[in-house]
C-alpha cells in the first residue's frame, strides 16, 4: 500500500501533461483535471486514516534508503494538510471552470495554460507536505511558485502584471535565502535528509544553530507572510482572478506555515527564537487587523486577515507545548478552508454587483439570500464566533499560552483575543455595508448623492429600482458550479466544527507525533517501510 503514497505528486503531475497535450480541447482538459484530483483526494484520504491507525509510513524512492535518495514521508500533520488542500484545490477548480464555461473561456488565463498550470501547482503542494528532505522540499516550493507566477499574472494585463511582480521578487528572494541555508546545512552536516538533520544538528555550535535557525524562519516566513514580510500579500492577491486569488490564499502561506512546524519541531526543538516568534505573531496579529480595518475593498480587507491570522498559527509554534502545536495545526486547517470561502464568496460577490467596493455595494441579502449565507458562516467562522472551527482553534491556542505561563505568551493571548473581536467588527461592517444596507447609493460621477428614499428625484428612484432588479437578476444567473463549490467548501468548514472532536484528536495526535522527534527519525532512518 506504501507504493501509492508516490501518486499524491505523480497524479497531478501527469494529469497537467496530460492537460497540456490537450490544450486545444478544453473539454477534455477539464475532465482530466478534476478526475485527477479526485483520485489524489481518494487517496490522501486513505493515507490519513492509515497514518492515524498505524502510525507514519515512509517510501525511500528508487529503493535508496535515506539520508542517501530521495524520501517520501506522510505522518497526521502531512497527511491532514494533504487532504484538506485537495478538498479546496479540487473546489476551486470546479468554480473556475463553472466560471469560465459561463463567460465562454475558462478564466482570463489562456484555457491551454490554466489546467496544466493549476496541476502543477497541485503537485508542488502535496510534494511539499510529504517532503523528506530540505533540498526536496526547496524543489516543492519552485514547483508551487513556478505554476503560481503564471496563474496571478493571468491575462497579462498591465495591473495584473504590475501587481504580481511584488510577489514574484519577494518570492526569489526567499528561495534564495532558503537555498543559501541549505548549502549551509549541508557544509556543516554533509545532508539534507530532515531525520538524518534531527541527529547531527544537535552537534554543531549553539551560534551556527542560531544563524541557519535564522536563514531556514526567515525563508519560510516570507512565503508564510507574515510580519514584516507580509508587504507583498495584499497588493498581490486582490487583482488575480477570483479562483486564483481562493486557492492562493488558502493554501500558498500554509505551506510556508506547514515548513515552520517541521523545522521548528523536528529540527530545532530547543526554543531558541520562541520569545521572538511570539512577538511577531503578535504584531502580525494587530498589523494585519488594523490594515484590514482601513480598507475599501472586501477583496483587500481578506488579504490583510488573512496575514492578522497567520499569527495566530505562528504563537501556537512559539508557545512550545502540545496543546499550542495542536491548537495550531487544527487552525491551519480551518484557515485553509474558510480563508478560501471567503474569497469564492467575494468572486460570487463581484459577480452579482460587479465591484467588490463596499460604497458600491448594498441590498444582497434581498438580492441573493444564498449569497448572504455563504458569506455569513465563513465570515463568522473566521471571527472565532462560538461553536464554529475558529473559536475551537483559538480556545486551543490561548490554552497553549496559558499554559506555557510567561508574561509574554498572555500577553500574546489578549492581543489574540482583541484582534479576534476587532476582526469582528471588520467583518460585520462589510455585512452591514454589502448585504444589510437596505437601500443603495446611486453613484453618479464617481460621488454617492443621497439615499434614494430621501430624494423626491424620479429619475434616482427608477435608477434604484433597476439597480435593485439587476442584482437579483445577476444573482439568478450565477453559474451552478460556483455556487455549488463555494458552498461544498463552507460546508466542509462546517465539518471542523460538527466534527470537531475527531478532527482535533487527529491535531492533537499529531502534535504527540511532533514532539516525540524519535518516532519519525525511527520511521524514516530505522525501518525502510513496507507495503
Amino acid at each position: 500500500m506504501i507504493a501509492l503514497m508516490p501518486l499524491a505528486v505523480m497524479l497531478p503531475m501527469g494529469g497537467a501533461a496530460l492537460a497540456l497535450i490537450f490544450g486545444k480541447r478544453p473539454r477534455i482538459q477539464r475532465v482530466v483535471s478534476i478526475v485527477v484530483l479526485l483520485i489524489q483526494l481518494v487517496i490522501e484520504l486513505w493515507m490519513l486514516l492509515e497514518v492515524d491507525r498505524n502510525g507514519t509510513m515512509v517510501m525511500h524512492v528508487g529503493g535508496w534508503s535515506a539520508p542517501i535518495g530521495i524520501t517520501l514521508v506522510a505522518d497526521r500533520l502531512s497527511a491532514l494538510m494533504m487532504v484538506v488542500s485537495t478538498i479546496v484545490t479540487l473546489a476551486v477548480l470546479i468554480y473556475a471552470i463553472s466560471a469560465g464555461q459561463a463567460d465562454g473561456d475558462e478564466t482570463d488565463t489562456p484555457v491551454s495554460i490554466f489546467h496544466p498550470a493549476f496541476l502543477i501547482l497541485a503537485t508542488g503542494v502535496s510534494n511539499a507536505f510529504m517532503a523528506g528532505d530540505l533540498f526536496n522540499l526547496f524543489v516543492s516550493f519552485e514547483i508551487l511558485l513556478t505554476a503560481s507566477y503564471v496563474l496571478i499574472t493571468s491575462g497579462g494585463t498591465r495591473e495584473r502584471l504590475r501587481d504580481g511582480a511584488p510577489y514574484i521578487v519577494v518570492s526569489l528572494l526567499s528561495s534564495i535565502i532558503f537555498l543559501s541555508a541549505i548549502a549551509l546545512i549541508y557544509t556543516a552536516t554533509g545532508t539534507v535528509n530532515l531525520a538524518d538533520l534531527a541527529g547531527k544538528l544537535d552537534g554543531l555550535p549553539v551560534g551556527v544553530l542560531l544563524v541557519l535557525q535564522a536563514m531556514l524562519l526567515v525563508a519560510f516566513g516570507v512565503k508564510a507572510a507574515i510580519w514584516p514580510m507580509a508587504g507583498w500579500l495584499p497588493d498581490s492577491y486582490p487583482t488575480a482572478p477570483a479562483p486564483v486569488t481562493a486557492v492562493f490564499a488558502g493554501l500558498l502561506t500554509k505551506v510556508g506555515v506547514y515548513a515552520i512546524i517541521r523545522v521548528q519541531t523536528l529540527l530545532f526543538p530547543g526554543g531558541h527564537f520562541d520569545d521572538l516568534l511570539m512577538v511577531i505573531a503578535l504584531i502580525t496579529m494587530v498589523v494585519g487587523i488594523l490594515g484590514a480595518l482601513a480598507q475599501a475593498g472586501i477583496k483587500r480587507m481578506l488579504s490583510f486577515t488573512l496575514v492578522s491570522h497567520i499569527g495566530y498559527m505562528l504563537f501556537g509554534v512559539a508557545v512550545h507545548n502540545e496543546i499550542g502545536l495542536a491548537a495550531s495545526i487544527y487552525y491551519v486547517a480551518h484557515h485553509i478552508l474558510v480563508q478560501t470561502a471567503l474569497f469564492l464568496a467575494a468572486g460570487l460577490i463581484e459577480r452579482v454587483a460587479g465591484t467588490t467596493v463596499l460604497a458600491r455595494l448594498s441590498g444582497l441579502a434581498v438580492a441573493s439570500p444564498l449569497l448572504a449565507v455563504l458569506f455569513f458562516l465563513p465570515a463568522m467562522n473566521l471571527a472565532g464566533v462560538p461553536p464554529f472551527s475558529g473559536f475551537l482553534g483559538k480556545v486551543g491556542l490561548f490554552e497553549g499560552g496559558v499554559e506555557q505561563g510567561s508574561g509574554l505568551a498572555l500577553a500574546v493571548v489578549v492581543g489574540g483575543a482583541v484582534t479576534s473581536l476587532l476582526t469582528l467588527y471588520t467583518i460585520l461592517r462589510v455585512w452591514g455595508r454589502a448585504f444589510w444596507r437596505p437601500d443603495p447609493e446611486i453613484l453618479e460621477g464617481g460621488a454617492p448623492n443621497e439615499r434614494y428614499e430621501r430624494s423626491q428625484d424620479k429619475k434616482q428612484w427608477a435608477a434604484a429600482q433597476a439597480r435593485r432588479r439587476n442584482l437579483k437578476e445577476a444573482a439568478r444567473r450565477m453559474p451552478a458550479g460556483m455556487l455549488g463549490a463555494t458552498t461544498a467548501v463552507v460546508a466542509v468548514g462546517l465539518l471542523l466544527t460538527v466534527a470537531g472532536g475527531p478532527i482535533y484528536g487527529i491535531a492533537e495526535r499529531a502534535a504527540v507525533d511532533l514532539t516525540d522527534r524519535q518516532s519519525y527519525i525511527q520511521s524514516v532512518l530505522g525501518t525502510e517501510g513496507t507495503p
